[in-house]
C-alpha cells in the first residue's frame, strides 16, 4: 500500500479528528470537573457586585464630651464615568438643567483630579430629596447617575485646635500596601495628621457592604443582601475648648501687637510671622490646648483638597499653615533656659542662695566681653534677683564656672536639661513631632564632620558653655519640650509624657477604656542623685522666694532671633497648668545691645484645677 492509496489518507485524517475530538473532551472534562469549582466562582463574582460605603468615623470630643469633630450627612447626586461613558455630551446638560446649574460646571467637577478614580463623583450636595427622586424616575435619561447619602467630616468651631485634631484625606499607594490586610481599598479615607491619624484604628469603623445580582451588561437585578455600617469609637481627649479658645486667642493677640510693636535696632516693625501655645496639668501631664498659628480650617479637606489651595498652603509666602510649630517647630529657648542652669548649679552645690555677683551689666570671660541687654547693670545679684530680672550676667558666669570646673561637674548644664526632657521627642501622641538639640563638645564636633561650612570649628570654647548657659548658641527645642520641663519643676521632679487622649467612650453593649497617663523616670544624675532628694536642686530652687513678676527682656531674648518663648507657671504645688508662648522675629537681630524691646502683650494665666 502506497502514501497515495485512499485508504491510508483517509486513515491519517481519521487519527487526527479523533485526537481533535479527544482533546476537546479533555477539556470538557477538566471544565466541567477539576476547574468547576474555580468558574463557579468566578461566575459568581461577575453575577454579583459587591459595594463598599464607609462608614461615619468617630466623633473626637474634649474633656467634658464637647463635641470637637463630628460628621453630617449629605443628600448628593453622584455620577460614575465609567457608566456614563460616551454619552457626557448627552447628559451633562440635562442633568445641570435638574441640578440648576452651569454644564461647565458639572463637567470641571468630573474632571477634578482630587476626586478618586474609582468611586463616583459628587456633583452636587445638599441636594432636595424631590430631585433625586425624579433622577431615579428617570434613570434611562440619567446613566451613571445617582443619589446617595454622603457622610463627611464636620468641625463645628472650625480652625480651633486645627493641629492638634488633623484632617482626613484619600489613602495612598504607599498607605494602601501597608494597610490593605486591614480591609483598606482605593479611594477610602484615612487620617493623615493630629488625632485623625494617630487614633485612626479607632476612629474608622466596619464599612457597609452590600451585594447586588447583575446582569450580563451589568444591570441591577436585585439586592442580595446588606451588612450595615458600623460607625467608628469616639475619642475623648484631655483637650479643653475652652481653655483651647482661650489659648488662640491670647496667640492671636499677642502676634497682633508685635506687629503693631516698633524694633528700634532694626528701624521697622516686628515681622513676628508665627506663634504656638501649649497648656499642660503638671499633675498628670495632659494637654489641656494646644495652639499653632498660622493655622488653617480643616474642612478644606473635606471631599479633597483643590491642588491650588494645598499648594498655596504650602508656600513660604503664607507661613506654612499645616506645620504644627507647638512640637515641630525648633528654637533657642533663651532665657527661659536659665531654670535649668539654675537647678544644674544648685543641684550640684556649686552655689547656693546666698551666692552672689556684682552685676554691672558685663562681664568679661577670656578676650570677649558679654552684655546685658543694653549694658543694663543690676547690682549684687543673687539666684533669686537674677531669675526676677532675668540677669544675663549671672547666667554667664554660671556657664564660665561649669566650664572652668568641667573635670568635676563634666557636661552639668546638658545633663539638668536632658532629665528635664529637653533636646528629646517627649513622646506626645502626635505624629511629626521633632527632637531638638543640646549641644555639647560630641554634638559640636558632629555636626562640624557632617557640615563643615555650617559648623566650621568643631572644638567646644568656654564661649559657647556661657552662651549655653542662657538659651542660646546651637541649642533649639521644641515649645512643647520647654513647657513640659517647667511643668516637670512645678510638679516636683516627675516627667510625664504628654498625653492628649483621655478615653475611647463605650459603645452601648460594649466596654471602653482610658488612656494612662505616663510618666518618664529621670536617669540618675551625677553620682547616681536621684530627682526628689533633699539636696536636689529642683528642691532648693522651688523653696526660694521667687517674685512673681514680667521679666524684661535680656540679651537672651533679642528680637531677631527665633525664641522658644516664654512661660508662665501658676502655682508651685501641681495644681494648675504651664503656658508657653512664643514669639518670632525677622532674624536680623544683633548678638548684644540695641534698642529695647517693646513692652510685653499681657497674656491671661489660666489656672486648671
Amino acid at each position: 500500500m502506497t502514501l497515495e492509496s485512499p485508504r491510508l489518507r483517509l486513515g491519517v485524517v481519521a487519527i487526527v479528528i479523533v485526537s481533535l475530538f479527544a482533546a476537546l473532551l479533555a477539556r470538557l472534562w477538566y471544565l466541567q470537573v477539576l476547574a468547576a469549582p474555580t468558574y463557579r466562582v468566578q461566575a459568581d463574582v461577575n453575577r454579583v457586585r459587591t459595594i463598599y460605603t464607609e462608614a461615619p468615623r468617630g466623633r473626637i470630643l474634649d474633656r467634658q464630651g464637647r463635641v470637637l469633630v463630628d460628621n453630617r450627612v449629605s443628600d448628593a447626586v453622584v455620577v460614575n464615568r465609567e457608566e456614563l461613558g460616551s454619552r457626557r455630551a448627552e447628559v451633562l446638560p440635562r442633568l445641570a438643567q435638574v441640578l440648576n446649574v452651569q454644564a461647565s460646571d458639572v463637567q470641571k467637577r468630573l474632571d477634578d483630579k482630587r476626586y478618586s478614580p474609582f468611586k463616583p463623583i459628587p456633583v452636587a450636595t445638599d441636594v432636595p430629596k424631590e430631585t433625586i427622586i425624579y433622577i431615579r424616575e428617570h434613570q434611562s435619561d440619567y446613566p451613571g447617575v445617582g443619589g446617595v447619602q454622603l457622610t463627611e467630616r464636620f468641625y463645628p468651631h472650625g480652625s480651633l485646635a486645627a493641629h492638634l485634631l488633623g484632617w482626613v484625606g484619600e489613602i495612598n499607594g504607599g498607605e494602601l500596601a501597608s494597610l490593605k490586610k486591614k480591609g483598606y481599598r482605593e479611594g477610602d479615607s484615612i487620617g493623615k495628621s493630629g488625632i485623625e491619624k494617630i487614633y485612626e484604628d479607632d476612629l474608622r469603623g466596619k464599612p457597609q457592604i452590600e451585594r447586588l445580582e447583575v446582569d450580563s451588561k451589568g444591570r441591577v437585578l436585585r439586592s442580595l443582601g446588606t451588612d450595615a455600617a458600623v460607625q467608628g469609637h469616639d475619642i475623648q481627649l484631655t483637650l479643653d475648648l475652652d481653655i483651647q479658645k482661650l489659648a488662640e486667642d491670647s496667640l492671636a493677640q499677642g502676634l497682633q501687637a508685635a506687629h503693631s510693636s516698633y524694633d528700634r535696632s532694626q528701624a521697622k516693625h516686628f515681622i513676628a510671622p508665627a506663634g504656638s501655645d501649649v497648656v499642660l496639668d503638671p499633675r498628670d501631664g495632659s494637654v489641656l490646648a494646644l495652639a499653632s498659628n498660622p493655622t488653617y480650617d480643616p474642612s478644606i479637606f473635606v471631599n479633597g483638597i483643590k491642588p491650588e489651595l494645598f499648594q498655596q498652603l504650602n508656600d513660604p509666602a503664607s507661613g506654612f499653615p499645616l506645620n504644627n510649630r507647638a512640637i515641630q517647630g525648633q528654637y533657642a529657648p533663651g532665657s527661659t533656659f536659665k531654670l535649668a542652669t539654675a537647678l544644674a548649679a544648685l543641684g550640684h552645690g556649686m552655689i547656693d542662695d546666698k551666692y552672689t555677683i556684682a552685676d554691672g551689666g558685663s562681664i568679661k570671660i577670656g578676650n570677649r566681653v558679654f552684655k546685658n541687654a543694653g549694658g543694663e547693670a543690676n547690682g549684687r545679684v543673687n539666684i533669686v534677683r537674677a531669675i526676677t530680672v532675668s540677669s544675663d550676667v549671672f547666667f554667664y558666669n554660671l556657664g564660665n564656672q561649669f566650664w572652668l570646673q568641667r573635670s568635676q561637674f563634666g557636661d552639668a548644664i546638658q545633663d539638668e536639661a536632658h532629665q528635664l526632657g529637653l533636646g528629646k521627642k517627649t513622646g506626645i501622641a502626635l505624629p511629626f513631632e521633632a527632637g531638638g538639640r543640646i549641644p555639647d563638645p560630641d554634638t559640636r564636633k558632629k555636626l562640624h564632620d557632617q557640615n563643615p561650612k555650617a559648623f566650621p570649628n568643631g572644638k567646644w570654647f568656654a564661649g559657647d558653655n556661657v552662651n549655653l548657659a542662657i538659651g542660646q548658641g546651637e541649642m533649639v527645642i521644641t515649645p512643647l519640650q520647654l513647657v513640659n520641663a517647667y511643668a516637670t519643676f512645678a510638679n516636683g521632679g516627675t516627667v510625664w509624657v504628654p498625653r492628649v487622649g483621655a478615653s475611647v467612650p463605650a459603645a452601648v453593649g460594649a466596654q471602653g477604656r482610658h488612656a494612662p497617663a505616663g510618666a518618664r523616670p529621670h536617669p540618675p544624675g551625677p553620682g547616681g542623685c536621684d530627682d526628689r532628694r533633699p539636696g536636689d536642686g529642683r528642691q532648693r530652687l522651688r523653696r526660694l522666694p521667687l517674685p512673681d513678676v514680667p521679666r524684661r527682656r535680656q540679651d537672651g531674648d533679642r528680637p531677631g532671633r527665633e525664641q522658644a518663648g516664654h512661660v508662665t507657671v501658676r502655682g508651685l504645688r501641681a495644681r494648675s497648668g504651664s503656658t508657653v508662648r512664643r514669639r518670632r522675629g525677622d532674624g536680623g537681630g544683633r548678638l548684644r545691645g540695641g534698642g529695647r524691646c517693646p513692652r510685653r502683650p499681657t497674656y491671661p494665666r489660666v489656672s486648671c484645677r
